[in-house]
This record gives structure tokens, sequence and C-alpha cells, in this order.
């Protein structure tokens, strides 16, 4: 049981906290490019209530996540999406090795 407990990771974020953290870290982005949300909705091409809905609540759907990302031309943040992750330590290695 101590093992199993070990493994779980009390300070990870739920979803609607990483939904929220990505629309405000969007929101700052529209801001500096000094864009307004009716603007950044239309080059992203979607509606200005969907838009609203994400930066308030964080909902959107992966689509529509991606057209904002290429309106602010930031689609290249998502080549590290899931990607393989280094190593951190050698007993990492090992322990990946021995598999």
């Amino acid at each position: 049981m101590a093992k199993i407990l070990s493994m779980i990771n009390l300070d990870q974020r739920t979803a609607p906290e990483i939904g929220a953290s990505i629309a405000s870290r969007v929101r700052m982005r529209r801001k500096e490019l000094k864009l307004t949300q009716e603007q950044l909705s239309r080059k992203a091409g979607m509606s200005l209530a969907s838009y609203k809905r994400f930066e308030q609540k964080g909902l959107i759907s992966l689509d529509a996540l991606i057209r904002i990302a290429m309106a602010l031309d930031c689609e290249d943040d998502f080549d590290g999406l899931f990607s393989k992750r280094g190593y951190a330590s050698i007993e990492e290695v090992l322990r990946g090795q021995s598999r």
C-alpha cells in the first residue's frame, strides 16, 4: 500500500486547472499583440462566444485551440506535447535499460 501511495503525485493539477492556465497564457499573448477577443476569434475562425468561453472557463476543442495557436503564431508550441522526455538521472537510464 505504501508503494502505491508513493506513486501518487498529490501536487498534480486537475484538467480544469490546466485549461484555465492555458487560457490565461493565451489571453496574455493576445493582449501582448494588442488584439481584442473579437479580432482573435475572427482570425482563428471561431465564434466570439466560443472564444470568450475559452478565456473564461478554459473549455475548448483541440481543433479550436490549434486554430488559436496558429492565429497567435504559436503552433510550434505543440511540437513538444507528448514528446519523449529526457532522463533526469543515471538511475532512470539504468531502469529504462532493464525493462
